[in-house]
């Protein structure tokens, strides 16, 4: 196997319009990159599709089959434990339809990697709002959603829904995964609570987010739901628990 220092987690369910496109995207690019698709079971045979890649690339293509639809959550949380179990360096989140831009990773990685930052954060808010073909509620959803998030919590993270990230190896170490609790959209905000809490730093990187233009979103007002009251609780929890620190390097 042709080693990596990165791999790309790609949770998929029904994402049979885009998933080879994404992957032939991702190993176009001049970095070198491994990915993990976490597929919940998806009855429009996206596995299937990822079976026949990974005769083509069998050495950077990877899958974790589970038994249905179980939350991006524990999707994400199952790619992280095979990630560290691998020994990648690097660990990435990216959604399969393209509103995640495959050449923004190497910027991700450089922030990572070069510049010394443990978290980067494809973020649609830090300049602005670069969101492209989202109906205009959604867009003032999504973005007030965030002004919230910081309101509550204290993160000083402009997009602090965002899903298009990297994580340095020792982030995913430290915070203590099965500590996760959210599964939905909630998710992604304790994700970075967490590693905020832990000591690590964080940067964003400013992206353009593209609404799919394939496929069907997975957003609804459940997963927005568990957001809003789940950040009051995120915030209540953390006066009551001691977070693991990061170690300093000597």
């Amino acid at each position: 196997m042709e080693k990596s220092d990165s791999v790309i987690i790609i949770p998929t369910y029904n994402e049979k319009e885009n998933i080879e496109n994404i992957i032939r995207a991702v190993f176009g690019l001049e970095k070198f990159f491994h990915i993990l698709i976490v597929e919940d079971n998806s009855p429009d045979g996206t596995a299937d599709i990822v079976r026949r890649l990974q005769t083509e690339f069998p050495d950077r293509l990877f899958m974790i089959e589970r038994k249905g639809k179980l939350g991006l959550g524990t999707a994400y949380i199952a790619g992280f434990k095979w990630a560290i179990a691998q020994g990648y360096d690097y660990v990435f989140e990216m959604d399969a339809d393209f509103s995640h831009n495959p050449a923004d990773l190497p910027r991700l990685y450089a922030k990572c990697a070069h510049e010394g930052y443990d978290v980067a954060i494809g973020s649609r808010y830090v300049s602005g709002v670069n969101v492209v073909n989202w109906p205009m509620g959604r867009v003032l959803m999504s973005y007030f959603a965030s002004k919230y998030v910081r309101l509550i919590t204290g993160l000083p993270i402009h997009d602090t829904t965002a899903g298009f990230k990297c994580y340095r190896r020792e982030v995913l170490e430290t915070i203590g995964l099965d500590t996760i609790r959210f599964k939905g959209y909630a998710f992604q905000i304790e994700m970075k609570f967490t590693a905020y809490q832990c000591g690590f730093k964080i940067a964003e990187v400013p992206v353009i987010f593209v609404n799919r233009e394939l496929g069907t979103s997975k957003m609804n007002s459940s997963i927005f739901g568990e957001a809003v009251l789940g950040v009051i609780q995120l915030k209540m929890n953390s006066w009551f628990r001691k977070y693991p620190q990061k170690k300093e390097k000597r």
